[in-house]
Formats: structure tokens, C-alpha cells, sequence
């Protein structure tokens, strides 16, 4: 594939261009990736600058650079200089150009919120599946861009423009037809610009609690740019929103569609999940379609009011909220009936490292969960206190350089429930691993040990002393 770099710019704010317009085979951001042809993003990183890198770029073969700070050119005749205000603004049209825009070419669903993403993207894609729908994703645990799923090799769960189109390129050429997208806040920042080449066919808004401040300043900056989700939203899409989270009247004013609700507490919502039957590794409930549709629409499913008898084989109450909205986007894009989608749920299976139940023969639960924010903490714990029998263990910690004033709310809430927490490392980062665990120990210290259960139901009070160790190495 190769472009023209006049091709690739004609969306981008110029404020200065100097040298030919050469032929452009790869787009890059990283110097070490350059190869022969390649075009040159320089990036400003948290830790590094890409304008310190363009000699080594150019000396990689880089025909162009895409910069933003006044630079020497002089030694470089030959090589084409673009600079416009912020490259990474910029970065998103020239990736959309160069791949010739795979978006517009594929049914695009989007899925945002603090908690829940990835099990939700993952959920979605295995229904469209099992409908016969060709579909790939991309998440934060795995993406799938041909017919197997393989790991996401970027440490981003939405990746930068550059990758996100080659990815929905590939998609593409694989025969997919619908793309799942993991919509972070950071993806959807207009400070990064990530999905910003980028319409959406339908938008999922999970819930949101505190996290990523240290990115967006504000809850309600964090907010606002999760909901940029719905403002993308073509005029032929829809929404999906929790409506038990006290932020989804603000995601549906957001979007220029109609929006669906979805809700474990209102019987009145588009979709509810009622008559909820918990065990340690499965659900069953009710699920009632009340959207009043029109059959005859082109973007609305028929077949509503319907109650059907629901059944999933994956743990924890939250799960239900994922599934269920998951359903909604589902059942909206494909116009199945109720009783046809809701026959396919057993057979949908947990993210890797999402509530997976571990069994070896042991006499005794192993759970493995992704949960990292005090709002998944906040549904996990008292669910999983209610289920235990026994003494209830916990192994996890918090990220380095992200937001810190989490860490001592999950502490809280982990030892308000919890008979014995490990605080271990989870990924520090540049910051000290035991500044980390000594501030989420700081919340254990302050625990409710008589909190209570799942939707507020009285629990037992915990007799035991609390037992907390610290230990970094978490192997």
C-alpha cells in the first residue's frame, strides 16, 4: 500500500510544509519502526518527545516527518516536513487517509464506561458470532482482526489511530463485517484523538465511577470525554446505557439517536433483567424487551414486549448488567426475537482473566477478575462476600502513574469484605511499588467491617480480625 503524502493531509491543519510529496508506503510514531517510505509522527509523551527522534527516523528512510515544533531541516533535502499545531490531532486523519477509512466500510460498535468494557465488547462480539455474523474486536485483554483471538500486543486498550485503522483494516480483508471497539476515555479524549476519524454504527455506556484522573483533571471532564462515544454516533445509530448508573441521562442527552435503556432495577426499561436467580458460576433471570418498536423501521427490531426465561454461565451479578446490555446491541442490530438471541447466552464464555473460575480439584473457589476501580470493587466484593462460605481472600494492587486517589478507596472497600488482602504489585510503573500498597493499605485501615452485602442486603458481621500482607512480588 502506498499514498501520496498530498493524500494523506488534506484533513489536517498546516501551518507550515517544506520539500517534495513523496510516495508514502507505512505510517509511524515510533522510530524504531520506520522503514523506506514511511511517514514520521512526532509525538509528545509523557516520559519522551518524538521531536527528538526525527534524525534517527529519517535515517531509518522516512520520506516525511509530522511535526509540531520548529525543527532543523537543513541536513535533510530530500525528507518532506509537514507541521501543524498538535500532531496527534493530526495523527488520526493521516491514519483514516492512508488506509483508505475501513470504518465507513464496516458496522462499528463502540463500548465506554469505567467498568465492564471488555467483557461487554467480548459478549457482543460472541453473540454477532453466533448469529452469523462475521465480526472482529479489539479490548484491552485481546483483539481479533481474522478468525482466531490473539493478544492485544499494545499496552493501550484502544490504540493510537495509526494501529486502530490498520486493525479494522485487516479486519476487512478477513471478511468482518461488524467491529467491536473498546472505547476508552483516553481513545475518546479530544486531547488524543484516537477514534477521531471515526463514526459509530451503535454506542454501549456501561456505568462510570472514579478513575483516570490524573489524565482528565475532573470527573466531569471524564465524563464529558467518555461521552464523545454518543456525540459520534451517525444518524443512523443508536445507544445502549445502563440506566441504574446516575450518568446515563447525561449519555443519552449526548447522542443525536435514539438511545435504549437497560436495567436490573426498572421493569420499565427498554430491557430488564428481573427474577434473578445467583450461583457461584452461573445466573438465570428474566429478560423482558419493552422498547416499543416499529417493525417496520429500518434500525429497530420488532417482536417487543417479550419476556423470556435468560440463563449465563458466568459469575457475578455485574455480569448480568453486561450481558444484558450486550443483548440490547445485539438484538437492535440484527433483529432477532427475544426468545431466538436469548438462546444463544449459555453459550457465551468469560474474557480471560475476567471473573474465570479456576478448578483443579481443589476444595475451595479460585476466581481471577480484572476488577481495578472502586466501582468494580464496590459490585464485586459484596457479591463474592454474600457467595463465600469460608474465609474470603484477596490478591491485587493498583497501577502506577494513574490515578492515585483510588488507592486507598479500594483498599476500603476490598477489606470492608475481605478476611485476608494481599496487596501485591500490579503494574508500578515509574512510581515506588510499596508508596503504592502502603496508600491502599491506608483505605484497609479505614474499612466498615459490618458493611453490607450485594443491593444492600444485611450480611453477617465479620468476626475475624483483619489479616493484611504486603508483598510486592505478586508471583
Amino acid at each position: 500500500m502506498q499514498k501520496r503524502l498530498s493524500a494523506l493531509t488534506g484533513n489536517i491543519n498546516i501551518t507550515g510544509q517544506t520539500g517534495p510529496d513523496p510516495l508514502i508506503s507505512g505510517i509511524a510514531y515510533d522510530s524504531r519502526n520506520v522503514k523506506e517510505g514511511f511517514l514520521f509522527i512526532a509525538l509528545k509523551g509523557l516520559h519522551t518527545d518524538g521531536h527528538s527522534y526525527i534524525g534517527k527516523a529519517v535515517e531509518a528512510g522516512a520520506a516525511a516527518v509530522l511535526h509540531s515544533d520548529e525543527i532543523a531541516k537543513d541536513s535533510c533535502p530530500d525528507t518532506a516536513f509537514i507541521r501543524t499545531p498538535d500532531t496527534r490531532i493530526a495523527m488520526a486523519p493521516a491514519a483514516a487517509a492512508f488506509y483508505d477509512n475501513p470504518a465507513a466500510n464496516l458496522t462499528t460498535i463502540g463500548v465506554t464506561g469505567t467498568d465492564g468494557k471488555t467483557s461487554t465488547v467480548y459478549y457482543i462480539d460472541q453473540l454477532l458470532e453466533l448469529c452469523g455474523i462475521e465480526s472482529g474486536f479489539i479490548s484491552t485483554a485481546a483483539c481479533k482482526t481474522a478468525g482466531i483471538i490473539g493478544k492485544n500486543p499494545y499496552r493501550q486498550s484502544t490504540p493510537e489511530a495509526v494501529e486502530i485503522n490498520m486493525m479494522l483494516t485487516e479486519m476487512l480483508d478477513n471478511g468482518k463485517t461488524h467491529a467491536v471497539i473498546e472505547s476508552t476515555s483516553h481513545g475518546l479524549s479530544e486531547k488524543n484523538n484516537r477514534l477521531g476519524e471515526i463514526s459509530f454504527d451503535a454506542a454501549v455506556f456501561t456505568n462510570l465511577s472514579h478513575e483516570h484522573l490524573e489524565f482528565h483533571g475532573t470527573i466531569e471532564q471524564y465524563r464529558h470525554d467518555k461521552a464523545n462515544l454518543f456525540r459520534k454516533l451517525k444518524n443512523t445509530g443508536f445507544g445502549v446505557v445502563n440506566a441504574d448508573d446516575e450518568n446515563a441521562q447525561y449519555f443519552i442527552d449526548a447522542a443525536p439517536v435514539r438511545v435504549y435503556t437497560c436495567s436490573l432495577k426498572d421493569p420499565s426499561a427498554d430491557f430488564y433483567a428481573g427474577s434473578i436467580d445467583p450461583g457461584i458460576s452461573g445466573i438465570s433471570f428474566d429478560l423482558t424487551v419493552n422498547a416499543n418498536f416499529d417493525s417496520d423501521s429500518e434500525t429497530e427490531a420488532p417482536y417487543a414486549p417479550a419476556t423470556v426465561r435468560a440463563e449465563i454461565k458466568l459469575p457475578g451479578m455485574f455480569n448480568v448488567e453486561n450481558i444484558l446490555e450486550a443483548f440490547a446491541a445485539v438484538y437492535v442490530l440484527t433483529k432477532k426475537s427475544p426468545a431466538e438471541l436469548a438462546a444463544l447466552l449459555p453459550e457465551i464464555t468469560a474474557v480471560k482473566g475476567r471473573m474465570r473460575i479456576i478448578e483443579q480439584g481443589q476444595p475451595f473457589t479460585v476466581i481471577i477478575d480484572y476488577a481495578h476501580t472502586p466501582g468494580s470493587f464496590i459490585k464485586l466484593f459484596p457479591d463474592m462476600r454474600e457467595r463465600t462460605g469460608g474465609r474470603l481472600i484477596a490478591v491485587f494492587g493498583s497501577a502506577g502513574e494513574r490515578d492515585v486517589e483510588k488507592r486507598p478507596e479500594q483498599g476500603m472497600i476490598a477489606a470492608s469484605y475481605a478476611d485476608i488482602l494481599v496487596l501485591a504489585d500490579e503494574d508500578p510503573r515509574g512510581d515506588g511499588a510499596m508508596q503504592i500498597i502502603e496508600e491502599i493499605a491506608a483505605g484497609a485501615m479505614k474499612a466498615d467491617r459490618n458493611a453490607p452485602g450485594a443491593g444492600g442486603r444485611k450480611l453477617e458481621p465479620l468476626v475475624r480480625e483483619l489479616n493484611l500482607f504486603t508483598i510486592p512480588d505478586r508471583k
